[in-house]
């Protein structure tokens, strides 16, 4: 089902399933969309509860102004879930949908009963996000080929099945050009360090064995300093895009952190 939600110029088309709590709500990486949890999704048990959109600047939330930064991701993140969640739910973010969910972790909303993050942008910017760094990022999603190379060289360790591979191609280069850039020359080198030690609630964090975007060392070395009650778990021979390359271990993953909080 999918339902309107008002936010800051204009609203979001949000999908919502299940009913069963604690409700999972997703926060897609930079370049994808709520399709990028299609996969993990047809993992989880039926009936769970769920909730993801296209995050501002992206997708069908392509034509909602900016501005683009953290910030107003989060914003729009608590949002959601004040409009669209009852009861208690966990934050599932990845990437660039991670870091966003670290600052929303942070503002300890009512309800919030845990943060996974998959694959996420550590709240403190290692030293290769350089200038040189951040200006060859921000080309990665100009033209179909550039995409195909991001695929093939950077984003993925494992070959995508071809319907997954076509949303991927198909979501990176569905946006604005000022979204697009946000991310890759602003959002990826802020430093949310302050903002992370005050998150209380449990979170784990799954990384990817093979990711060449946020290897396992960096976020041990870059995040889980600053959140130190995290749990970190590498899950072998996929890449940066979690989701699509090994959505059973994201969902089981998912289904572990739900039991535990439960008890």
């Amino acid at each position: 089902m999918t339902m309107r939600v008002p936010v800051a110029g204009g609203s979001l088309d949000v999908r919502v399933g299940g009913d069963t709590g604690p409700t999972l709500v997703f926060a897609h990486y930079w370049g994808g969309s709520a399709d990028t949890w299609n996969g993990v999704l047809g993992h989880l048990p039926p009936g769970q509860a769920t909730v993801r959109f296209d995050q501002r600047g992206w997708g069908t939330s392509r034509a909602l102004p900016g501005p683009y930064h953290l910030d107003q991701l989060a914003d729009d993140l608590v949002r959601v879930v004040e409009e669209r969640v009852s009861g208690p739910f966990v934050l599932v973010g990845h990437s660039m949908g991670g870091k966003a969910s670290q600052l929303v972790a942070a503002r300890r909303p009512a309800g919030l009963a845990g943060l996974v993050l998959v694959a996420p942008a550590p709240p403190q910017p290692p030293a290769m996000v350089t200038e040189e760094y951040r200006q060859g990022l921000s080309h990665a999603y100009d033209s179909a080929e550039t995409v195909a190379h991001a695929l093939d060289h950077v984003l993925t360790a494992t070959p995508l099945p071809e319907t997954v591979r076509a949303t991927a191609e198909r979501d990176s280069l569905a946006s604005g050009a000022e979204a697009r850039q946000e991310w890759p020359l602003h959002g990826i080198a802020r430093d949310i360090t302050d903002a992370t030690r005050r998150i209380e609630v449990p979170v784990t964090v799954l990384a990817a064995e093979n990711d060449m975007v946020e290897p396992p060392h960096i976020l041990r070395e870059h995040l889980l300093p600053h959140i130190p009650h995290a749990t970190l778990t590498t899950v072998p021979d996929a890449g940066h895009l979690l989701p699509a390359e090994a959505p059973g271990a994201v969902a089981r993953a998912l289904g572990d952190f739900l039991r535990a909080i439960r008890r």
